[in-house]
């Protein structure tokens, strides 16, 4: 049986009202591309949301473990998809960077609590 990891990232979005708007309205089913779908699930998620509150966003994502630790895979096959790549392009657009990353993209998140360890 494959196991299942759970991982967690967060992003901001630029804070202006029209661009949230958008970015939810990009969301809606049948938003994205069908190929953002095809290869998000060749990537082994089985399941992925993203939460919203102001101008934050917290994707969960439950992911085959042996497809997780294939970031360079993912990003390589993602980089050489053409609507995936236009996707993930325009979808920087509305996003800023959280305080302490450098980067416009999704940071993984560390669980610090779960309460099936607690007695």
């Amino acid at each position: 049986m494959t196991e299942i990891l759970r991982r967690c990232f967060a992003v901001d979005l630029v804070d202006q009202p029209e661009m949230i708007a958008r970015y939810r309205a990009w969301h809606s089913p049948g938003g994205p591309p069908a190929a953002v779908a095809r290869a998000i699930r060749a990537d082994g998620v089985r399941d992925l949301q993203i939460w919203i509150v102001a101008d934050r966003l917290f994707m969960i994502m439950e992911q085959d473990a042996e497809k997780a630790s294939d970031a360079l895979g993912e990003a390589a096959r993602d980089t050489a998809d053409p609507e995936v790549a236009a996707w993930d392009a325009l979808m920087r657009t509305f996003q800023r960077p959280l305080p302490f990353a450098p980067e416009t993209t999704w940071v993984e998140m560390e669980r610090i609590y779960t309460l099936a360890e607690q007695p």
